[in-house]
């Protein structure tokens, strides 16, 4: 054969993947439909956090961490309930990946010229019992250099292979079909696209225009999932969630479309956990779009009054940066798609970051003189330019001025001022005291008590409608597409198996395609910072399986 092995997919997971097999001696063909443009894949765009546990920047900001409270976070998150079946090979993952996490992860990062942004970021923080969902400690580790620094390395160890002839790389390549012979894969076929010039997130040309035929001794699938592809989100879609949203936007390009996932069932590979599904409430439409309906969301502190769309206040631990899954529950159950946040200006200049490496050059250009600039008066220049061009965005002040421009934004007339005021005065009182029962308010004064939120990331409480902090803003949030937490079912070498349990000689999977590791490693949700990490440690897994089984 030709090839050794063929990798369908040159996303994050394709790419180490790739690498680890082409180090080995072995001859990689890399596949993927879209253009060069968009080497690295979703990774690329994204805010770079991985999850780290005990690592020496949590000592360094005091947090004290462990892999047994990693995994009794993680376990109260994922609620596997399916252990017998669809969750057996993803409870293994789980743990092996907080293993990795709390072990060699970062060294291994660090090796490849990986560094960490100092101050460590506290996401899904929980709010329930010590045992339920949320990190208890700040475990988000933010790479220098945002996605395109976690991608780099990777790349640049894939390049040097398409030097020496180890790796053959051809962009515009669309699998169609995994081939077997006698119950092994041997294969793939598939459409030669037309040549595109989309820039990376663009969509590209569907002609085409010649089609092509590859074997090997093993097929490696990291295509990644279907977060652009809302036809099947709705049809996936978990009724426990409420029913799909009416109006969602789109968190990834379009080519994110699940396309390998029919494919590799129709070759015999088992697809687990159809019905989990990550998700964000806080999305806001891009002013700039680079893909069709594209949303950014919002990171937000713990600071700003969420309302649902009739301007009722969620109940605990419905806060900003909480629980993801369970404010969506929260708003799909209003009969709405849509929610709100109130805030002042002070919220939103030490609070509000957004998602993504385009949203945060400085971080994503290894600034550190624009970093320091974020402690300067002012809102960061990117969240700035979403309030002055961005349709979600409403500043206003005084109350019934804002609340007249929220009801025009929808055209709803869903909000009343007085009742939204009664809400907000009674949130404002409980800053007079130093004891309070607005969970809200204790969660930020705790928050303050960790160094980072003080310095960067938690507003000092005040009052929202004492005029010296405003102006007031309001912000609609949308339903933002994301990640599919299930997948093809995998075993610890990534193998994929079969509706019988069996793997299937020759094919393996890895990445969000794999729901990353197993089937679905995260369970019900996740714990973020998870998603890079699962296609950082599932690549590596399976490559390095790979190279064991053509030895």
């Amino acid at each position: 054969m030709e090839y050794d092995v063929i990798v369908v997919g040159a996303g994050l997971a394709g790419l180490v993947a790739t690498a680890e097999i082409a180090d080995a001696g072995k001859k990689v063909l890399l596949l993927d439909q879209e253009p060069e443009a968009s080497f690295g894949g979703q990774a690329w765009w994204s805010f770079g956090g991985l999850f780290l546990v005990d690592s020496p920047e949590q000592r360094r900001m005091g947090i004290k961490d462990s892999k047994e409270l990693a995994w009794q976070d993680w376990l109260g998150t994922a609620g596997f309930d399916r252990d017998a079946d669809e969750d057996y090979w993803a409870r293994k993952w789980a743990q092996a990946y907080v293993d990795f996490a709390a072990g060699e992860k970062r060294s291994w990062l660090q090796s490849m010229g990986l560094k960490f942004f100092p101050v460590v970021g506290w996401a899904e923080r929980g709010g329930y019992l010590a045992d339920g969902h949320g990190n208890s400690v700040p475990r988000f580790h933010i790479v220098w250099g945002t996605g395109p620094g976690i991608v780099a390395p990777f790349e640049q160890r894939v390049r040097e292979h398409l030097k020496s002839g180890a790796v053959v790389y051809k962009p515009r390549h669309r699998v169609d079909q995994l081939i077997s012979s006698n119950g092994r894969i041997v294969g793939v076929n598939g459409a030669v696209l037309a040549t595109s010039n989309a820039a990376r997130g663009e969509a590209s040309s569907r002609e085409a225009i010649n089609e092509f035929e590859y074997s090997a001794q093993a097929v490696l699938v990291s295509s990644g999932g279907l977060g652009g592809n809302p036809e099947l989100i709705r049809k996936n879609w978990p009724s426990r969630l409420g029913n799909p949203p009416e109006q969602m936007i789109s968190g990834v390009p379009e080519h994110v479309d699940g396309r390998m996932l029919s494919i590799t069932e129709e070759a015999g590979g088992r697809i687990v956990n159809r019905d989990r599904m990550w998700h964000y409430t806080e999305g806001i439409k891009n002013w700039d779009p680079v893909w069709k309906n594209h949303g950014i969301r919002i990171l937000p502190g713990p600071s700003s009054l969420w309302l649902d769309a009739k301007g009722n206040r969620f109940s605990a631990p419905n806060f900003p940066g909480f629980d993801t899954l369970g404010t969506l529950e929260a708003i799909q159950k209003t009969g709405y798609s849509y929610s709100w946040f109130i805030l002042t200006r002070k919220i939103i200049e030490r609070e509000f970051a957004l998602s993504g490496s385009e949203q945060n050059p400085d971080l994503t250009g290894k600034s550190i003189k624009k970093v320091l600039g974020r402690a300067l008066p002012g809102a960061p220049g990117p969240v700035q330019a979403f309030m002055d061009k961005g349709e979600d965005f409403i500043i206003a002040d005084n109350l019934p001025e804002l609340v007249s421009e929220m009801n025009k934004l929808t055209g709803d007339n869903l909000l009343q001022v007085d009742e939204i005021e009664r809400q907000i005065q009674a949130r404002d009182r409980a800053i007079d005291h130093t004891f309070t029962k607005d969970l809200q308010i204790t969660a930020i004064r705790g928050a303050r008590k960790y160094l980072g939120d003080k310095l960067i990331r938690v507003a000092s409480p005040h009052k929202i409608l004492d005029s010296k902090n405003g102006p007031l803003i309001a912000v609609r949030l949308n339903i933002v597409s994301r990640k599919t937490l299930g997948g093809l079912q995998t075993d610890l070498s990534g193998r994929v198996l079969s509706s019988a349990g069996e793997p299937i000689p020759g094919l393996y999977g890895a990445g969000e395609v794999t729901g990353f590791g197993g089937g679905g490693l995260h369970g019900y949700r996740a714990l973020e910072g998870t998603f890079l990490g699962g296609c950082l440690f599932t690549g590596r897994v399976a490559g390095r399986a790979i190279v064991k089984q053509l030895q």
